[in-house]
């Protein structure tokens, strides 16, 4: 997908038997449309700000034509989802919400019709009376997982917990643990990298993680140790003493000839 700088917004209706249009359009029409177009492009994240973004009133129903869009990843990402009927669980949950109201609308009047798209058209999708975008039923399992990442927090007077930053600066849920497990070791894990053997409960869709327990804190060494390399080469040395062209030997080995 190659995002541009511009989409539109566009409400079908009829009022009084004519077609919705900028110079025919009830104030509570107008001013419903324009707050979900505005709630639509800000999102849960943010990541458009109304200030910035200009917008166009169009003929042709009752278009609103914002720009200023190039920087919204998570817009873009949203429209691409919502090629599918079975995305909702998938977008930012206000953007989720815009279509959900719209979809309840458009059922109770066959007239109206909402489309969104880019300036190609390449990239869009519509809410009308036939329209069936929904949730999908969330999918929990349970996984044994390892966790690296720095332990910002833990402890706890009545119930015991670590909380842990990943290495992408995410923080997960609080992971519980026992008292008796945090004191084992002489080792202070506080505001330390760490590698975590947890029990937690994973939702197969979106990756997120809930319920998590600590079963143990693992031995993490990251750092290059160098004897523990030349001991890796001298077995290899060995073990192809007996070779005299190695890049030969593979070649055949892959069926080509050297």
């Amino acid at each position: 997908m190659n995002p541009n700088d511009q989409l539109r917004f566009a409400v079908n209706d009829r009022i009084n038997n004519d077609a919705v249009s900028p110079s025919h359009v009830s104030l509570a029409l107008l001013g419903e449309f324009h707050k979900d177009v505005n709630e639509f492009l800000k999102g849960a994240s943010r990541d458009v700000d109304p200030t910035k973004v200009l917008v166009s009133i169009e003929e042709g129903s009752l278009a609103f034509v914002a720009t200023g869009l190039l920087a919204a990843t998570t817009l873009w990402a949203d429209l691409d989802h919502l090629k599918s009927a079975d995305s909702l669980n998938l977008i930012d949950p206000k953007r989720a919400s815009v279509v959900e109201r719209w979809q309840a609308i458009a059922q109770k009047n066959p007239h109206r019709r909402y489309l969104v798209a880019d300036q190609t058209a390449q990239i869009s999708f519509s809410v009308d009376s036939a329209s069936n975008f929904r949730r999908f039923e969330d999918a929990w399992v349970h996984v044994e997982k390892y966790l690296y990442g720095n332990v910002v927090n833990m402890g706890g007077k009545t119930k015991a917990n670590i909380h842990l930053e990943l290495e992408n600066g995410a923080t997960l849920p609080p992971i519980a643990s026992t008292q008796d497990l945090l004191a084992k070791g002489e080792q202070n894990r506080l505001y330390r990298p760490g590698l975590l053997h947890v029990t937690a409960e994973e939702n197969l869709f979106t990756g997120e993680l809930r319920n998590l327990h600590l079963l143990a804190f693992e031995d993490h060494q990251p750092s290059y140790d160098v004897d523990e390399f030349n001991l890796m080469v001298e077995r290899g040395t060995k073990a192809w003493a007996d070779v005299p062209d190695s890049t030969a030997w593979l070649e055949t080995l892959r069926g080509s000839q050297a």
